[in-house]
């Protein structure tokens, strides 16, 4: 079954998770149409090459002209219009980038992987949990149903101004009429009833003055609490959201519905404003003792123009963090001198704005780094999929400025992964009157200057932003703080789940628990300090516990992937569970875990049984990076072979844990069936005879345990069953062990 099809039997909540990150850029109509093909080609692999993005560019152009050639032929009007727009819009966007668009369908798949991971956990984490906390939810349905209020309220008022402005037009009509008047006429009976009208009149044009201002202080107050609780709230969640998406975890939505709140509430406040222009309008036209206007009109745009600064300010946010497009799963890491991405947004969208606001980029305030690239860009709203205010810094990169001295200060192997950096920017924003200077700052990220140093830089980002909502404490490092254990076994699941695509069960949860806290106890209250993460090295070991861990996932991702994604890797178990695990199952049941002592290394243990009926268990040596390159590992486990004494080679492997047949688990992952290999006489090169290698172990009579995986010997299965034809089991192995043990 296609990714995009379990995608699709999602339930609705994880649904919802999955439409947040389609849209213009690399629209869902595509995704559904072009599912198999986009999931076989290879989109991480462009993103970083220039030359085959362009060519998978053009292969998904010429996949979309064949669709529409189909829908054409079945005249669906409305898929064949929007296949053009898409076809349009794709060849604009990405002609003069290919590699963008290869990493946003890379990110895709990925974010896809993750929600089928996460789908498939039976119990959400408690960061996950706090995210998604139903008093959060009620929250944001009070913020859209109090600012549809306010919005009202304000439109409210503007009728009752505008009957204020016309009941002082009839009144300023009379009052002048009966000016105009001679002396002899004002004394009439007629014109003194016209008196009294008039100051029964001004009666009531006094009452609504008061009243409209009273409504007016009644907005801007309801304005003001809500901006300073529930917004506030809002944008807060939002950005701890942000945080925790960043490092791993769910995506974050929101905040288009932030920008909603945001910009009805400037349209409401500007709205009063304009209310209170119109009131100093009718106030230089007519006034009088005890007029409220004077007294109560410059408090009140005192107050609005205070709400305008703030709720402008407060609408400045970092929408996407720095992110070197090279590594999408590690934002907030950057290399000195590779370009890095990032987006800001306006949550304030008003027409009058686009291509208004100019903003600045710039990096710390110690002069230790500078950036370089486009570092001043315009906010619109055309480049954005929803027309959101803006701006994306796509071509910035971090330079080290030599020292004084003329040395390039801490730059090389050695700079500091726990040093973190600020990428600040700044804009001002000039409207009706008002400028208002805006500042944000990304989330702390962290300066590398080889690639080596990522592992540890990552580190640093994930204990940062699981141990606090601070956005900008750049000293964080000098006294990092204890973090929760459960909180930080969620967030490693979340580095398997989104990294490679399936995160950890309970139990393979436990496993690294007891790995972090060198004993089986209860880690619901544990605190672990960010020394015995990431600093100190494990009991016996030259490595710490995050270095182990990044080393699985670096071969995960490279060499056993689709193994893992299927979940036929156990992985996490200890040497002792895994003997209490096999030692009751039939004799050939394997299973497959990371090395402990091996940094990115996987071996595969099977249970056997002895003529006196007794249980032995066999562990092979772990296979790293350098021999899966050479031989896959699903190969490995079809082909390997053991010599016990007297006996002929032999696969032990038979049924993955706890009782899958192996052909059954890895079938579909073999490079070829054993009887697609060639024979001796067929193919290779001319004078040879064609080879595969075949992982063989040798296991003595005094010993349980195979001496080495790493010997490879390079005789195809035909070669090897002509020798059978033709030799006895005794020469065989006489053979095959001095190629072990002389080689």
């Amino acid at each position: 079954m296609s990714q995009w099809s379990q995608v699709q039997q999602l339930e609705i909540k994880f649904l919802e998770q999955v439409d947040q990150f389609y849209d213009d850029n690399f629209p869902m109509e595509i995704r559904h149409l072009l599912a198999q093909w986009i999931e076989s080609q290879d989109w991480e692999a462009a993103s970083n090459n220039e030359a085959m993005a362009t060519i998978l560019l053009q292969n998904l152009l010429i996949q979309v002209d064949e669709q529409l050639d189909r829908v054409s032929q079945e005249k669906n009007l409305l898929l064949i219009h929007n296949l053009k727009r898409i076809r349009k819009l794709l060849q604009g966007k990405y002609h003069g980038n290919p590699m963008h668009i290869a990493v946003i369908i890379s990110n895709c798949l990925r974010e896809e992987r993750r929600i089928l991971a996460a789908a498939s956990m039976p119990v959400q984490g408690p960061l996950e949990k706090s995210l998604q906390n139903s008093v959060v939810s009620e929250r944001q349905r009070n913020v859209e149903h109090k600012v549809s209020a306010i919005k009202n309220s304000a439109q409210m008022t503007d009728q009752d101004v505008k009957y204020l402005e016309d009941l002082q037009e009839e009144f300023d009509f009379r009052y002048k009429t009966i000016q105009s008047l001679e002396q002899s006429d004002k004394n009439s009976a007629l014109i003194k009833q016209e008196m009294l009208a008039l100051q029964a009149m001004l009666n009531t044009l006094d009452y609504k003055r008061k009243e409209v201002l009273s409504k007016i202080g009644r907005v801007i107050h309801e304005i003001d609490m809500l901006m300073s609780n529930m917004l506030t709230e809002e944008l807060l969640d939002w950005k701890r959201r942000q945080q925790i998406a960043c490092i791993g975890g769910p995506l974050h939505g929101g905040l288009d519905q932030l920008q909603n709140c945001f910009t009805l509430l400037a349209e409401s406040l500007f709205q009063v404003r304009r209310q209170l222009e119109k009131l100093d309008e009718l106030l230089t036209r007519l006034t009088y003792d005890g007029d409220p206007i004077p007294v109560q009109r410059p408090q009140l745009l005192e107050k609005v123009n205070f709400l305008l600064y703030n709720l402008f300010r407060n609408s400045f946010v970092v929408e996407r963090q720095p992110c070197m497009p090279t590594h999408p799963q590690r934002p907030m890491v950057l290399k000195t001198l590779i370009q890095f991405t990032v987006k800001l947004r306006l949550l304030i969208k008003l027409p009058e704005l686009n291509y208004q606001i100019r903003v600045k980029a710039t990096i710390d305030n110690n002069r230790r780094f500078v950036l370089c690239g486009t570092h001043v860009k315009a906010m619109n709203m055309d480049e954005s999929a929803n027309g959101s205010l803006s701006v994306e810094f796509r071509h910035l990169q971090p330079k080290e400025m030599k020292s004084s001295a003329g040395s390039k200060g801490n730059e090389g192997p050695h700079m500091v992964t726990e040093e973190l950096h600020s990428i600040s920017f700044e804009t001002q924003v000039c409207l009706y009157g008002l400028t208002i200077n805006l500042e944000t700052s990304s989330l702390p990220v962290v300066m590398i200057s080889n690639v080596s140093q990522l592992p540890n830089a990552w580190a640093s980002i994930i204990w940062y932003n699981l141990s606090t909502n601070d956005p900008q404490n750049l000293s964080f490092f000098n006294n990092p703080p204890a973090a929760a254990l459960s909180q930080l076994l969620e967030v490693l699941s979340w580095q398997f789940s989104s990294y490679v695509g399936r995160g950890l069960n309970s139990e393979q949860l436990n496993m690294l628990a007891e790995k972090l806290m060198g004993q089986q106890v209860s880690y619901n209250d544990y605190q672990l300090s960010w020394a015995k993460f990431c600093k100190e090295h494990l009991p016996g070991k030259s490595f710490t516990f995050w270095v182990w861990l990044e080393a699985i996932l670096d071969l995960i991702k490279k060499h056993i992937l689709p193994l893992w994604i299927d979940g036929y890797i156990m992985g996490f178990v200890s040497k002792e569970k895994e003997r209490i695990l096999l030692k009751d199952k039939t004799p050939g049941t394997f299973l497959l875990r990371f090395s402990e002592s091996n940094l990115g290394g996987i071996t595969f243990t099977w249970v056997d049984q002895l003529e006196n009926g007794d249980v032995t268990f066999h562990s092979v040596e772990p296979y790293n990076k350098g021999r899966l390159s050479a031989l896959p590992f699903a190969d490995i486990l079809r082909d390997y072979k053991v010599i016990m004494a007297d006996n002929v080679p032999e696969n032990p492997l038979k049924y993955l844990y706890p009782d899958i047949p192996k052909d059954k688990a890895f079938g579909k992952h073999y490079s070829c069936q054993p009887n697609e290999v060639s024979k001796p006489s067929d193919g290779g090169v001319k004078g040879y005879v064609p080879s595969v290698f075949i992982p063989v172990s040798k296991i003595l009579n005094d010993s349980t345990e195979p001496h080495s995986p790493s010997d490879l010997l390079p005789m195809s299965p035909s070669v090897y069953a002509v020798l059978r034809e033709h030799l006895s089991p005794t020469v065989i192995e006489t053979a095959v062990c001095c190629k072990l043990f002389h080689s």
